[in-house]
């Protein structure tokens, strides 16, 4: 006779593929963010500038995934002009989430870009400053600041080539 666990076994082991089983398991697609959503406290600055002006940071994201098109005060504009009407900042803020996501591939988690700015955008906006951060695009510099900091890196990895002085 078998036992309860042993036919458990053989009955998932005959069940086919898609079977209720493999239904129940979500696959997230994409690498995993740097830092959580709730990890406010790794940055208290931005932190601290998120919870009482989070339309500076949002200006600061949206500048920097837009290549600088987007300024930091236009953005940061448009996110004040969307807070009253019935708080709708969270459309453009899952926007941006979304973009900075598909560019890093990185996996909608732990709550989609739309639930995480409706119920956590100060949150959400800590995590993307942060994520641009690490990747070496610091959104407190601003577009231009990003360009100059990287050609000032090139320039000291690439010294002048031989120099002589001629009489």
């Amino acid at each position: 006779m078998q036992t309860n666990e042993e036919q458990r076994t053989q009955q998932q082991q005959q069940e086919p593929v898609g079977s209720r089983y493999e239904a129940n398991t979500i696959q997230q697609v994409g690498h995993p963010w740097s830092t959580g959503l709730f990890d406010c406290h790794e940055n208290q600055t931005n932190a601290v500038m998120t919870a009482f002006l989070p339309c500076v940071t949002f200006g600061q994201i949206s500048e920097v995934m837009d290549v600088g098109e987007l300024g930091c005060p236009l953005g940061s504009f448009i996110y004040v002009l969307m807070m009253p009407a019935l708080c709708s900042q969270w459309i453009m803020g899952s926007k941006y989430r979304t973009k900075l996501r598909k560019k890093y591939d990185l996996v909608e988690a732990p709550y989609s870009d739309v639930i995480s700015h409706i119920f956590c955008p100060c949150c959400s906006l800590c995590q993307e400053f942060r994520e641009l951060q690490i990747r070496g695009l610091d959104p407190a510099l601003g577009w231009n600041g990003i360009l100059a900091r990287q050609r000032s890196d090139q320039t000291l990895r690439n010294p002048p080539s031989n120099q002589s002085m001629s009489m």
